[in-house]
């Protein structure tokens, strides 16, 4: 029977950790401030921005909020950027993805400071997380060798699989298992024979975007499977990249979707919140 990696629970930990941490750093005059920015009023933005708002508050930093109509121009969006960074009361900046087709979202990724990019999408922290420099780390992957290390799953000397190649999750992901000493391969859409590769994997990581396409002829007996993939079904249901009934049976531990990666996201984002008034 697998270790079902609860997200929720660790998730909650580690709120609890930023929350105390928090309160040490306002004992000592230091408050920090998120200010997250929403274009549009695309339903699942307006519930990942709530959550933001609502772990904020939990842990005890000010967040700031700016929903700004869809017909925004970049011009404008870049000029409220630019304002959020040079305000020192605001130690984080969040833009919400995705921004509506007329802005360029990567013009937007590049104007946050790195400074304040707890997003972790500037070019200049992921080139620090390239090279091992200091620099906020992309949440979702962070948030998975949080997952790892509270499960007291090590990942040194361990083949790792990372199916996906994106900025945001892939890339990242396989960067922060190698500088924790795992042998990493990463695949993609023109991976030969994915299935064998990933039948290599002690650890394996999907975030392919394609619903429960990971079924157990991709896994090998004892691995650990962590499904980053969320889908919301026809009846409603959600599930993830990994077909979770199928699979369960031949892992030592696996992320259920929902409650595994997804809370993880946005405890990392706390984290990097935290962290950025640490380093002021």
């Amino acid at each position: 029977m697998a270790k079902i990696i609860d997200g929720k629970a660790i998730s909650a930990r580690i709120k609890d950790e930023l929350k105390d941490e928090v309160a040490r750093l306002k004992d000592q005059g230091k408050e920090a401030s998120l200010a997250v920015i929403q274009v549009g009023n695309d339903p699942a933005s307006c519930v990942y921005v709530n959550n933001k708002k609502k772990a904020c508050a939990y842990i005890g930093i000010g967040s700031e909020s700016y929903e700004l109509p869809e017909e925004t121009t970049e011009d404008e969006l870049l000029a409220l950027i630019d304002r959020l960074n040079d305000d020192p009361k605001i130690t984080g900046i969040l833009c919400q993805l995705p921004v509506p087709k007329h802005i360029n979202e990567d013009t937007i990724i590049r104007r946050i400071s790195p400074a304040k990019d707890v997003d972790g999408f500037h070019p200049m922290s992921v080139g620090a997380l390239c090279i091992g420099e200091k620099g906020f780390a992309s949440c979702t992957p962070a948030g998975v060798m949080k997952l790892l290390e509270y499960s007291d799953i090590a990942v040194e000397g361990r083949e790792c699989v990372v199916v996906g190649r994106s900025n945001i999750v892939g890339k990242p992901m396989a960067l922060m298992l190698l500088k924790a000493n795992g042998t990493v391969t990463v695949c993609h859409s023109r991976t030969k024979n994915l299935k064998e590769v990933c039948k290599r994997a002690d650890i394996l990581v999907v975030a392919v975007g394609k619903p429960k396409m990971i079924t157990e002829e991709y896994v090998k007996d004892g691995a650990v499977v962590i499904d980053v993939g969320i889908h919301r079904m026809d009846n409603g249901k959600l599930c993830g990249d990994v077909d979770y009934d199928r699979v369960e049976d031949k892992c030592s531990a696996i992320t259920p979707v929902p409650g595994g990666v997804g809370p993880m996201t946005i405890a990392m984002l706390m984290y990097n919140c935290v962290n950025a008034l640490k380093e002021d």
